[in-house]
């Protein structure tokens, strides 16, 4: 399955997400962010080749559907509801991410 985490800048919330789930077996996972400034900027590229995409924010996912509009048609595409509070690896951030993403995906204990 190929996951892909969508945040703002791609600096803290996808790339940590990136980081602890890549490690899972079945799971080819990337991120990318929606702001100009972002480290890794989302491109129809990353779009076609997810099967699941999480976006952290309700922006993100308004900011998806009005730059790639119906490529996202038959994406299956969760929000996380995490706030921009974290740094990268934060201890807090890697409990909530394994919690909300388990509700979508298998996460291993």
């Amino acid at each position: 399955m190929k996951i892909l985490f969508i945040c703002s800048r791609n600096k803290w919330r996808s790339p940590t997400a990136e980081k602890i789930f890549h490690k899972y077996n079945g799971y080819d996972v990337r991120s990318a962010g929606t702001e100009d400034g972002a480290r890794i900027k989302v491109t129809s590229g990353h779009i076609g080749w997810a099967d699941l995409i999480f976006v952290m924010e309700k922006k993100h996912l308004s900011r998806l559907k009005h730059k790639f509009g119906s490529t996202l048609n038959e994406k299956a595409i969760c929000n996380l509801d995490i706030p921009d509070d974290y740094g990268f690896m934060d201890e807090e951030l890697i409990e909530i991410l394994k919690a909300r993403v388990s509700e979508y995906i298998d996460v291993p204990e």
